[in-house]
């Protein structure tokens, strides 16, 4: 079979993630690439005789080089040169989006427009002819609907015609004769040398005069300063000619190239006609009601998250009880017995029973991000971040991407132009509760809180916030002052979220909860239980084992927070490798309790319900994961940061335990 290797290529919120979706299914992996941090997404499926690899490139809107995504895009485009690129494009916006497409055509790419989104276009009164915008810019172009797989045989189709016989458009796209003379003059310069072969010396002329330091010094590198001198007297005469930099008549001449195609292939809606989108968000962006409306949407996500999960929590609960007694039953009472039932089962097993609320709450996030709701939250915040904080919203995106898992959260603050915003938001994602921790407050929540149970953890996701949001205070009027970059965020349109996208984004999410059981939290498990076996002899899980040992040197650091005994010291050990460690340090020291019980029972015994919240505001602040600190790491480039965040958040933690029980106790709450 022949293969293919097509990539996807647009700006953010056009529907690429959703296409790449519908054409690979679960036949995709999601990695890094290569020296980045930023995400790569891949996938195969057999279209008619082709095996197609497909590539979902980072959404960006240009491919100037000013951020990591933009790099990547266009080094891919150019090194890895794909049989076709696929320009996914919004119908809405398609003269913003655009702009991407005509860059790509100066890089001499074979590209087919996937126009997106049409049916609200039309609604909102669009009307597009694709033939004659076809015919303009020397691409195909293909009507889809992503979310519905309408089109897209009709596109891969397009794509197997134009990977057999590809277009290159170039001379179409002109920026006036003054400047393509001097560009087409340097390009001949730049095909004299062997060494720039795999960059198009149309475009490599383009970058230059546009002041492309990536391009410049790759020119630089390869032929030496003689190239740049001229390109600089070029630039020089084109001032005194033109009157504008080379850069404003490229940027101009690309707008103007885009502005006629529009005339002669789009006809617009009438400026005063408000869509449904509008409409939508005069309410939810409204600076009174937008904030109430986050809090009760959010709110009500935990509620139907509890509600609907807990029951299958309990069931999946009562299996692996059902299972470790059938395992004693079977091999007895022996150390095999023991490192099944209480290392794997007691501790793998007391993580497992939350994966259905995991997969709940991922699902519906999942919906409101994909209905475009998400967006919103990160708007209507700007306001409140900024003048509390000095950040602007797009630092509250980094925030969102938190309550998922904070790796990701601070691997999004590359796309915050001002380094100083960037790491204060990467020293404050961690305070953002993540799916890791979840399971330390379900378990607490169940076993001492009969009532409002929602709203206890929703205070724990409201406390986080509030922290971040103090920490960035003291940081922007201390170590890391100055001004915001201006926030510019796209809203996209709302939309009907479809059941396979929004099915395929849960699982991508949830099943990272459920590799981590299965390796680290199993490892950790099988460690705790040789730990807490050893010195041999003594009994098992007692304060004579090591874990005992360990737990009670420690112990006294957490008796003024409520919490003051060994078993829980040795879970906050732990719980530094994986948040939901703590879960499992308690499933394995105690079991699935005698006759199959749960650890409800014994953590009830254990803890009040107050100093079972204090515990777990401390398992929300205090020292992230290991994968969280090596991202800071790595991010800021720097130990110093995240040996800060390590010191400054169990200092932080510390506090806030001690004065949420200490200070219950004085009113009477313990």
């Amino acid at each position: 079979m022949d293969k293919l290797k097509i990539a996807l290529a647009g700006n953010p919120n056009v529907g690429k993630s959703t296409l790449f979706n519908q054409l690979t299914g679960m036949r995709q992996h999601v990695g890094n690439w290569p020296g980045k941090t930023v995400e790569r997404a891949e996938g195969t499926f057999n279209y008619k005789t082709k095996e197609i690899n497909i590539i979902d490139l980072p959404g960006n809107y240009s491919l100037t080089a000013y951020s990591p995504e933009e790099v990547i895009s266009r080094d891919y485009i150019i090194n890895e040169q794909p049989n076709v690129i696929i320009n996914v494009i919004d119908a809405e916006n398609i003269e913003r989006n655009l702009y991407l497409t005509v860059q790509m055509i100066e890089l001499g790419a074979n590209i087919v427009i996937a126009l997106n989104m049409n049916k609200i276009a039309e609604k909102n009164g669009y009307k597009i002819n694709i033939n004659k915008l076809s015919e303009l810019m020397g691409v195909p172009v293909v009507k889809i609907e992503a979310n519905n797989n309408e089109g897209t045989e009709k596109l891969l189709d397009t794509v197997l015609k134009s990977a057999k016989n590809p277009q290159n458009v170039q001379c179409r796209l002109k920026y006036g004769s003054e400047l393509t003379e001097h560009i087409d003059e340097i390009s001949e310069e730049i095909k004299k040398e062997l060494k720039l072969s795999n960059m198009d010396p149309y475009w490599t002329s383009i970058k230059l005069l546009e002041n492309d330091s990536i391009v410049t010094n790759a020119v630089k590198d390869s032929i030496g300063n003689d190239l740049l001198n001229k390109v600089n007297n070029v630039k020089k005469h084109l001032k005194d000619v033109i009157g504008d930099d080379c850069e404003e008549s490229i940027v101009d001449a690309r707008y103007g190239h885009i502005s006629g195609l529009i005339r002669e292939a789009v006809k617009k809606p009438a400026l005063n006609k408000k869509t449904r989108t509008d409409i939508i968000d005069r309410i939810v962006t409204n600076k009174w009601l937008g904030l109430p409306i986050f809090g009760i949407i959010m709110y009500l996500i935990f509620q139907i998250t509890f509600t609907l999960g807990s029951p299958l929590q309990n069931l999946i609960d009562e299996g692996f009880g059902i299972l470790g007694e059938g395992i004693l039953g079977v091999l007895g009472e022996t150390w095999i017995s023991s490192l099944l039932v209480t290392g794997v089962i007691g501790g793998v097993g007391s993580v497992l029973t939350f994966v259905p609320i995991i997969f709940i709450m991922f699902f519906l996030l999942s919906l409101l991000e994909d209905s475009g709701y998400l967006a919103r939250a990160a708007f209507v915040m700007d306001k409140i971040m900024h003048k509390l904080v000095g950040l602007h919203g797009k630092s509250f995106i980094p925030m969102l991407l938190g309550f998922g898992c904070c790796v990701p959260g601070i691997m999004a603050t590359r796309t915050l132009e001002n380094k100083k915003d960037r790491l204060v938001t990467m020293l404050i994602v961690p305070f953002m509760s993540c799916t890791a921790r979840l399971p330390v407050y379900l378990l607490f929540v169940s076993a001492l809180f009969t009532e409002y149970q929602s709203l206890i953890i929703f205070s724990l996701y409201c406390l986080g916030i509030l922290i971040a949001i103090f920490t960035a205070f003291i940081l922007k009027n201390t170590a890391f002052k100055g001004m915001s970059s201006p926030f510019i965020m796209e809203l996209p349109p709302y939309r009907i979220p479809k059941l396979k996208s929004v099915c395929i984004h849960t699982w991508e999410r949830g099943k990272g909860f459920i590799k981590r059981a299965g390796t680290i939290i199993l490892v950790s498990g099988i460690i705790i239980w040789v730990l807490s076996s050893l010195p041999m002899g003594v009994e098992y899980g007692s304060q004579e084992s090591i874990t005992g040992q360990i737990g009670t040197l420690i112990t006294p650091v957490f008796e003024p927070l409520g919490f003051g005994n060994w078993q829980t010291a040795v879970s906050l050990i732990f719980g530094v490798i994986a948040k939901e460690n703590v879960v499992n340090v308690f499933g394995t020291l105690m079991g699935v309790g005698d006759e199959g019980e749960g650890l409800e029972p014994i953590l009830a015994d254990m803890f009040t319900p107050l100093s079972a919240f204090a515990l777990m505001a401390f398992v929300l602040l205090y020292i992230p994961c290991f994968a969280t600190v090596a991202t800071i790491k790595k991010e800021s480039n720097s130990w110093k940061w995240a040996i800060f965040n390590i010191i400054y958040s169990m200092l932080i933690a510390w506090i806030v335990a001690f004065i949420i029980y200490q200070g219950g106790m004085l009113i009477g709450l313990g």
